[in-house]
């Protein structure tokens, strides 16, 4: 269901938004656009192009399509580029479609996917053509733009902990600034770059693709893709995976507010515990409470003397941002974060090695360009409350309560209420007219975090959610977990999904390198 978000703005001009069509293209019928109740019509220039495909690398093929700016007024703006790949099916005998990728983020590229999809899943890659994307914003194609790197340092700067006026202040004043840059870089751009415009955009690719129905792999932000793709066009959906699951059923706002407590979660409960286990290795405590207490001892030596790391000022927005990076993957992320740990105990003498890894875990996390993309979407697709002294107050509880990722709140949520007031369509996920639909998600999972999960499960309807128990990574499928890998080949193979929800236990967390197993 979709329904235009009402706004300040006169009734006209949001009806404007659903009223706008011009002639449809004729094409074939098993390649028909689709004509939802509430989907705007397809002008033929777009529907009517054709993929010009060239090799791009990694045994894919790379084109470029042309979209609207709008969706909803496809004759107002300069037309978008929206790069596209894919990888043909290895066995055209046993060639049984198409499955769509798209990436997660906002922010992240999905167009080289498939590579790396199809060395994983070769059952996949032997029945699918496996195909993906850019989406609109990001990597090749029509991009955002609002600040350079030496710009975006000073969003970081300081120490998000600190609650004095003075430094309260600095955070919205930076927030804004950011909004303002986007603002006059991008062209007019920013407002259309939503879920909504993206799922109309994967289906002018299927029908350019010659497909009347679609597969479909999202994990993360890519699972709210998928819902919204389904939601509008469930006529082309034969299957879809969801993989580590928005709470896509509500709010933006309303899931971003979760998140702290899903990563202090991960960070105490998971993290911790095991940086403890492996104290003879890395000697930081013999306990999680050990281990915690001397991780806030590094961040406020930190916060008073902040690192130079190459071209990193490594201080405590810094150390908290690597940190909650690995929170995601407990095979790369935890041992990297632990042997970081232990090199800034021995700074002095730390080796070229664990210098360069302290400034990729520390100085690799967001950049402007991924925000760009990541802000767009998550300040248009649904609406933000824009009273500061509500995100100040919550920030402040989040800083006290949940400090991790509580602490950066403000700094991420003041940018949405600065935002431009956005005149996205409402999109009500339901899965009305679906096939069964796959959902994973590990319960400790600290970015897409299992309530939020359970809360998407309910609002699909005939959806089945399998639950990766004991563990908490980030991404279930091709995660080295036989169970979950079983399920998802069975279902996108053969059709067979499970009967009910059903379970799978997570995979052991790593072995430091050299030690036996506890």
């Amino acid at each position: 269901m979709l329904k235009i978000r009402k706004s300040r703005r006169t009734a006209a001009a949001v009806s404007g938004v659903v009223t706008a069509a011009v002639a449809a293209a004729v094409l074939p019928a098993s390649a028909a656009l689709a004509r939802t109740p509430d989907a705007p019509s397809v002008p033929s220039r777009y529907a009517s192009q054709k993929l010009d495909w060239q090799s791009c690398g990694q045994g894919l093929e790379c084109a470029s399509m042309a979209v609207p700016r709008d969706w909803h007024h496809p004759d107002a703006g300069p037309d978008l580029t929206v790069k596209v790949s894919r990888h043909r099916a290895d066995d055209p005998a046993k060639r049984r479609g198409v499955l769509m990728m798209a990436a997660g983020g906002p922010g992240g590229t999905g167009l080289m996917r498939p590579a790396g999809f199809v060395k994983g899943a070769p059952a996949l890659g032997a029945a699918y053509d496996v195909v993906s994307f850019d989406q609109r914003g990001v990597g090749e194609s029509t991009k955002a733009t609002c600040q350079t790197d030496e710009e975006f340092k000073d969003f970081f700067a300081g120490d998000f902990r600190d609650r004095s006026p003075e430094d309260i202040q600095r955070v919205l004043n930076n927030s804004r600034k950011f909004v303002n840059d986007c603002e006059q870089r991008s062209n007019g751009l920013l407002p259309y770059l939503t879920t909504e415009q993206t799922a109309r955009d994967m289906d002018l690719f299927r029908s350019l693709l010659g497909e009347e129905k679609i597969s479909y792999y999202g994990p993360s932000y890519a699972t709210m893709i998928g819902a919204y793709y389904a939601t509008l066009y469930p006529q082309h959906v034969e299957r879809a995976v969801l993989d580590s699951n928005i709470a896509f059923q509500g709010t933006w706002e309303e899931f971003e507010k979760g998140q702290p407590a899903s990563f202090q979660r991960r960070f105490e409960q998971d993290f911790l515990p095991w940086l403890a286990k492996y104290d003879d290795v890395y000697h930081y405590g013999r306990t999680a409470a050990e281990a915690k207490a001397k991780w806030e001892q590094r961040r406020q030596a930190l916060h008073d003397h902040p690192l130079t790391v190459g071209s990193l000022t490594l201080g405590p927005n810094q150390f908290d941002s690597g940190t909650i990076q690995a929170m995601y993957s407990a095979d790369q992320g935890f041992p990297a974060l632990a042997q970081s740990l232990a090199a800034l105990d021995h700074w002095d003498s730390a080796n070229a090695g664990e210098q360069k890894l302290v400034g990729q875990l520390f100085g690799s996390y967001l950049s402007p360009g991924f925000l760009a993309e990541y802000f767009s979407v998550t300040c248009n697709d649904t609406p933000w409350t824009k009273n500061m002294r509500y995100w100040v107050d919550l920030g402040a509880k989040d800083t006290k309560n949940l400090p991790l990722m509580g602490a950066r709140s403000l700094a991420f949520a003041s940018v949405c209420a600065y935002w431009p007031t956005s005149h996205a369509p409402e999109v009500k996920v339901t899965g009305k007219g679906l096939p069964t639909t796959l959902m994973l998600n590990s319960v400790h999972d600290p970015a897409t975090y299992y309530e939020g999960a359970v809360r998407a499960h309910r609002a699909l309807r005939n959806s089945r959610l399998v639950t990766v128990t004991g563990g908490g990574d980030h991404g279930q499928f091709l995660n080295k977990n036989a169970c979950v890998d079983g399920i998802v080949d069975d279902y996108l193979l053969d059709g067979k999904a499970p009967a009910h929800d059903t379970t799978c236990e997570t995979k052991p967390l790593p072995v430091p390198a050299g030690t036996a197993a506890k």
